[in-house]
């Protein structure tokens, strides 16, 4: 059956009157109400929002044909339509808006009415008799948009960041290629922008590693809540108009469809009034967005030149970078993920602020914690792609403009504080400045060291790990000291 938009209608009513549908088309009277009303965004619910919701009804329709409390017939009905929703076969129906009625009435009867006239269509109904299947008699048996909405929610961010977690691994994976391909790469370190001590190239991209597999781990903490499912609570979390057996038994068919490892809260109750478990993932979402800001920062620094930059890594060349500048190319993979990342700090503020205000029974702001954390899952996972084959893989090292900076770094006077002293050592550093001569020639003419010590001590690989002090050196400052 098409869902376009034909001249002829059916006539629908509810608590409120009686509207023309087009005849055609799955979703009913309230679904309407809430496109004329919600006029907002153009944006729809998330597809994996759909398809949560899709498993949710499945699971219920299942628990209620068990329990007997929906008929065989209607129930094996329902449970299609479902499954035909969790296709991605019905998305063009759920036209509300992602910004619409408070804690997601909107799309949970638009999802009600699209699976009751899909299940009446099954069973050779016609589209808008609920006589046949009725979307809140049948497809909402024992169910409310309080617990449905939360829990879908819930399971559509888990399955979501099944897609993210291949992406953050394959990031991972090539920052640590890059880290080993670059280990013998010396180059100067800095910090508060300016010269410090020499370290390999492969220690920095080391890091980077670590910072994102850590934020991976985070995320995957913080999401555990996401499998208490209060699924059964109905309108406030007490249970109303469910059977006992309704919670556990939908809850067992949900875990069954999704493949998802979720359970029943202990407490109904809080799994209505509370986010938190949104809020912790979103937040572990903003931090990995942090730490792919201050990469994607640092990528673009060190990449920056080609001739006036620091230029010790070399990005791949994407797109021409100028309208006016010929030959100009610009770091797109790296601004592109600082873009996408803001956008997920954003969203965060977005979730903190509906997780807040939420009020007694029931958070009405669900319908912005879902759309801003699913959004951003889905952003990331596929910024992170691009990043990652895009610019990550083919970097490349410029071990000459490393070389260079390697020796001339003044902290390489860091060195000599165990042999020479920290004020000496000072000194040396002062006189490179002002001069421009480097450090291993002025420690040589003021022949504070042997020209083995220099050429040990000042050692740019020796800097780059622990080491114990030369003993000859050390003995001798030592005794110089003590006259």
């Amino acid at each position: 059956m098409s869902t376009a938009a034909s001249t002829a209608t059916r006539t629908e009513k509810d608590s409120l009157g009686s509207k023309e549908i087009p005849a055609n088309v799955y979703y009913g009277i309230q679904t309407l109400r809430a496109m004329e009303n919600y006029p907002i965004s153009g944006m729809r619910a998330h597809p994996t929002l759909i398809r949560a919701i899709g498993m949710v009804k499945q699971a219920a329709a299942e628990a209620n044909k068990e329990l007997g409390l929906v008929d065989k017939k209607r129930a094996n009905a329902i449970i299609q339509a479902a499954k035909e929703v969790q296709a991605g076969n019905l998305n063009d129906s759920f036209m509300v808006d992602v910004f619409q009625a408070g804690a997601g009435v909107s799309f949970h009867m638009n999802s009600n009415e699209v699976i009751a006239n899909r299940a009446a269509e099954i069973l050779g109904g016609a589209l808008g008799d609920y006589s046949v299947v009725h979307p809140n008699d049948h497809v909402n048996y024992g169910q409310s948009t309080n617990d449905v909405f939360p829990t879908s929610m819930r399971l559509a961010t888990l399955l979501e960041l099944e897609k993210l977690y291949p992406a953050l691994n394959g990031l991972t994976k090539s920052l640590d290629q890059k880290a080993k391909e670059f280990h013998k790469i010396l180059k100067s370190g800095r910090t508060h922008m300016q010269d410090a001590v020499p370290m390999r190239l492969g220690q920095e991209f080391a890091a980077y590693a670590g910072a994102i597999r850590r934020a991976t781990e985070a995320i995957h903490q913080s999401s555990e809540y996401l499998r208490e499912l209060g699924l059964g609570g109905s309108a406030v979390g007490t249970g109303i108009n469910t059977h006992p057996d309704y919670r556990k038994k939908a809850i067992a068919h949900l875990a069954k469809i999704s493949g998802q490892k979720v359970t029943p809260v202990d407490d109904m109750r809080y799994a209505m009034q509370s986010n938190l478990a949104m809020a912790g993932v979103s937040s572990a979402l903003r931090n990995l967005s942090l730490e792919i800001i201050r990469i994607s920062n640092d990528l673009r620094l060190i990449s920056s030149g080609p001739n006036t930059g620091f230029a010790e890594v070399n990005l791949p060349g994407l797109q021409p970078g100028s309208s006016i500048m010929p030959g100009k190319i610009n770091p797109v993979m790296p601004e592109l993920a600082a873009m996408v990342a803001f956008q997920v700090v954003g969203n965060d503020v977005a979730v903190a602020m509906a997780v807040q205000a939420g009020q007694l029974e029931l958070n009405v702001m669900m319908p912005t914690i879902s759309y801003s954390v699913l959004q951003s899952i889905t952003i990331l996972t596929n910024m992170l792609k691009q990043f990652t084959d895009k610019c990550v893989a083919g970097l490349t090292a410029n071990k000459a403009r490393c070389d260079f900076y390697t020796q001339a770094t003044v902290s390489l006077a860091t060195a000599l504080n165990p042999y020479i002293g920290y004020a000496k050592a000072a000194e040396i550093v002062k006189e490179s400045v002002a001069t421009g001569r480097s450090i291993i020639d002025i420690a040589r003419d003021k022949k504070l060291l042997s020209e083995k010590e220099i050429a040990d001590i000042l050692d740019p690989a020796r800097m780059t790990e622990p080491q114990r002090p030369l003993e000859a050196a050390a003995k001798r400052e030592s005794l110089k000291a003590k006259k």
